[in-house]
């Protein structure tokens, strides 16, 4: 490859797959260690502490508003920091504070470090997918975002398998352990974000990466021409649109990641080992669903990609709230593994489509915090939904119903210039 990033043109790898490298790990770190880990260490914490589905539920909102009150902040230090500085410090705050979480005492203790960890995730992770639009031309993007989402499923499956076993080594207080461990873990890939991450591909001479002939990226650009700006209210709406989708995905998929491992233990009785086997399956299924459905939305276009993706978890949602056997958790396990960060990655896209890489961040950063509005408040209602049913089942059934109305909502998205 050239420095255009267009096939044929040497054997040079893009320093933009460089930077889809470190987006991996720092999504393993920011998603997949910071807020996911969180579902497989719940039982024995709650057990130990204790803590009622209540402050479970709230432990898991805490983070969530930590990650919003970063994104509202996030894009005035872009463009102070650039976008090195701020993944290097997000992921600091993360490794950091889960550290500390390993020392916790008490429910504010933990409810208050994981806020620190809900910053840290959120700094990193809006920063990292929103150098997709500035790496990738518009017909890699999906691609690209798609690989980076997949962290969160490496994250899964690293937490799924080591927790079980360390809690099993250590004892009762092996929860400990694993925070410390994982949190480690966390502050070695900040160190790597450091060394490796780059802002922009013209900082290294270079042009973005895209799939068109490199004749034909040299004559003609980065592959189709970027959107021309947006009238101010459209502009608005279309941000509307794609935050309130986005927002009923935080809504729902929250719920799911937060209680599946509990609901696993307590209300299908299985052992927090097998339930662990489980949690890494759904790390190892969702490992397809960035690339896959990132494929998907460069080919077929976002909206079908998305309408897609929120069908595939409505089902899931369904499946574990009737509770009909143990054929039915299977099937929900693939299923919300298969699709889990599919529409995080056609989201990143979709803001590059229509904003352009001078504001794809900004856009991604405003319809994140509408993601994480729904992420805030997903698990604690959900929580206190359980703690009033004694049951989980009417929280999934929620976020089922809640899934058929994004696949609606997916209706009103207009396409963007050269796009679909």
């Amino acid at each position: 490859m050239d420095r255009t990033g267009a096939p044929g043109a040497g054997s040079r790898l893009h320093y933009g797959w460089i930077i889809v490298i470190v987006g991996v790990l720092a999504v393993v770190a920011a998603l997949g260690l910071g807020r996911f880990a969180l579902g497989m260490l719940l039982p024995s914490m709650s057990a130990s502490l204790p803590l009622s589905y209540a402050e479970m539920g709230f432990i898991s909102t805490g983070n969530f508003v930590g990650y919003l009150l970063a994104v509202l902040g996030v894009g005035p230090l872009e463009r102070r920091f650039g976008a090195r500085s701020i993944v290097t410090t997000g992921l600091v705050l993360v490794g950091g504070s889960m550290v500390l979480v390993a020392f916790a005492q008490s429910f504010p203790q933990v409810l208050l470090l994981y806020f620190v960890t809900g910053l840290g995730s959120g700094c990193a992770n809006v920063q990292i997918m929103g150098l997709v639009s500035h790496w990738f031309a518009r017909d890699r993007r999906g691609r690209a975002a798609g690989f980076m989402v997949s962290g969160s499923g490496f994250g899964i499956m690293l937490a799924g398998l080591m927790v079980p076993w360390i809690n099993q080594a250590a004892g009762v207080e092996g929860w400990r352990t694993s925070w410390l461990v994982l949190g480690l873990i966390a502050l070695v890939i900040a160190a790597l974000a450091l060394l490796l991450v780059r802002n922009r591909p013209q900082d290294q001479g270079l042009e973005p990466v895209t799939g068109i002939p490199a004749v034909q990226a040299v004559a003609g650009g980065n592959g189709p021409p970027e959107p021309p700006t947006m009238p101010r209210g459209d502009r608005m709406r279309l941000l509307l649109n794609l935050g309130g989708i986005y927002l009923l995905f935080g809504y729902t998929y929250a719920i799911y990641a937060t209680f599946v491992v509990t609901t696993l233990v307590q209300a299908y009785g299985f052992p927090e080992t097998n339930a662990g086997i489980y949690w890494a399956w759904i790390g190892f299924f969702s490992l397809f669903s960035g690339p896959l459905f990132g494929l998907l939305s460069d080919r077929w276009g976002r909206r079908p990609a998305l309408m897609l993706a929120f069908a595939v978890q409505a089902v899931s949602y369904l499946l574990i709230a009737l509770g009909t056997g143990i054929a039915a958790v299977y099937v929900s396990v693939f299923l919300f593994g298969i699709a889990a960060w599919a529409i995080p990655g056609i989201m990143a896209a979709a803001t590059g489509d229509y904003m352009g890489p001078k504001h794809a961040a900004g856009a991604f950063g405003i319809i994140t915090f509408m993601f994480g509005i729904g992420q805030v408040v997903g698990p604690a209602v959900a929580g206190v939904l359980t703690e009033w049913q004694h049951s989980f089942a009417g929280s999934y059934l929620m976020a089922s119903g809640l899934a058929v109305l994004a696949i609606l909502w997916c209706l009103l998205l207009r396409r963007p210039p050269s796009s679909y």
